[in-house]
């Protein structure tokens, strides 16, 4: 991502961000230290532990950074809601999507602050490791971390000593990943940043209670759900799905992969109004949606959306495969930054290291977004045309309630 940037634009740019942020670290010492961190993170460093970053700044010892993550007196939320500026600045657009997902980071050992053996998708099985709950923002312009947050499982919380050798802070109890994720949709929402549309994983897209907070603070949706996900009035989600005629499911792509547009089949369908929130001419419709691989038609995943009236099946596509790109902030921050790299264990460390790799993902997203790299809406192949005897209300299918 560096090489499309000219390296005087990306000095300049990296010095007004290290300014911006500066005022958080209330000593000289402390700024410097920040700076070489961020610069070792940026930089060509072969794995970006506390040795080669010290190695990379020209310190002896990596006593002074790691001093940074761990006992100096500094507030990372304080970056965190620099950062949400820093991406609005760079990055925002009325119809910015916020994706909510989680990784995993393999750790050895008890100590590491929330880890212990748990599944985790980075492995694809269970594994020792501490689980983080991000958000991602993505618009046309690019894609940037925003939050996080590090899950504590009950095996933690339920143990005062264990947290307080890891330096967790007392008030920190026990919160879901749904808890954690509401959280940051709240923040995101109360920040400067656009967010139009908020996009999850099955694991928090079948949280009633992370859709309604969505519907009650009129945000639109399309999150994934399990296959056995109830739908109000059809039943369940599969079974609804397994009726649509043929003629329902609609060729589109639903983003850029590695290997071209990722185009799948899919099935649309609006449900009946039902809540406190519909009225009669209400704002948004809820929908039913399932993508349908090309090659393999029994592999299919479902959704569910609500949206402003007048959306189309092309937008919720669109907005579904929109998750894709907090799994290539992943991927860069990792590769790029050192996300994953980190040698801290205690609890405040965990923030501090994450943080401050964010913000030098954030920085690389802005250069190559000022650099003209960044991908535009993704494009929709038009579906070929049949009648069909399927319910319609004006150029959309309609769900019936099941009998």
């Amino acid at each position: 991502m560096q090489d499309d940037v000219q390296p005087d634009v990306w000095s300049v740019e990296l010095e007004e961000l290290l300014v911006r942020i500066g005022h958080r670290f209330g000593r000289v010492d402390l700024r410097r230290r920040m700076r070489a961190y961020i610069h070792g993170l940026l930089g060509p460093v072969g794995r970006k532990n506390g040795w080669q970053l010290a190695e990379y700044a020209g310190h002896r010892t990596p006593a002074g950074l790691q001093h940074l993550l761990s006992r100096a007196r500094w507030d990372p939320d304080e970056i965190r809601d620099d950062l949400y500026a820093y991406v609005a600045e760079k990055l925002g657009d009325p119809g910015g999507v916020l994706i909510i997902d989680d990784t995993g980071f393999i750790k050895k050992g008890t100590v590491s602050a929330g880890v212990q053996r748990q599944y985790t998708g980075t492995a694809g099985r269970t594994e020792n490791c501490q689980i983080g709950v991000f958000a991602a923002y993505a618009t046309p312009r690019g894609r940037a971390l925003v939050d996080r947050e590090l899950y504590l499982p009950k095996s933690w919380t339920a143990d005062t000593d264990r947290c307080r050798a890891a330096k967790v802070p007392e008030q920190r109890g026990f919160a879901t990943k749904g808890d954690l994720a509401k959280a940051m949709v709240a923040r995101a929402l109360a920040s400067p940043l656009p967010v139009a549309w908020v996009t999850a994983d099955a694991a928090y897209g079948q949280e009633w209670r992370f859709r309604r907070m969505l519907e009650e603070t009129g945000v639109g949706y399309v999150v994934a759900v399990p296959k056995s996900q109830h739908v109000h009035a059809a039943g369940r989600i599969d079974h609804a799905i397994s009726q649509a005629p043929d003629d329902a499911w609609e060729r589109h792509s639903c983003g850029h992969g590695a290997k071209g547009p990722r185009v799948y089949d899919w099935a649309a369908a609006r449900l009946p109004a039902i809540s406190d929130f519909d009225s009669d001419r209400p704002t948004h419709h809820r929908w039913v949606l399932a993508r349908r691989s090309l090659t393999r038609p029994q592999e299919i995943a479902y959704y569910l959306a609500y949206a402003p009236t007048g959306t189309t099946v092309a937008k919720l596509v669109t907005i579904a495969g929109s998750r894709w790109a907090i799994e290539e902030a992943f991927q860069a921050a990792k590769n790029e930054c050192g996300l994953d790299e980190y040698e801290v264990r205690r609890y405040p460390g965990w923030y501090r290291h994450i943080t401050l790799a964010m913000l030098a993902h954030a920085f690389l997203a802005a250069m190559a977004a000022q650099a003209g790299g960044a991908r535009g809406d993704a494009e929709t192949v038009p579906p070929p045309w049949h009648h069909s005897p399927w319910q319609k209300s004006g150029d959309s299918w309609q769900l019936s309630a099941t009998r």
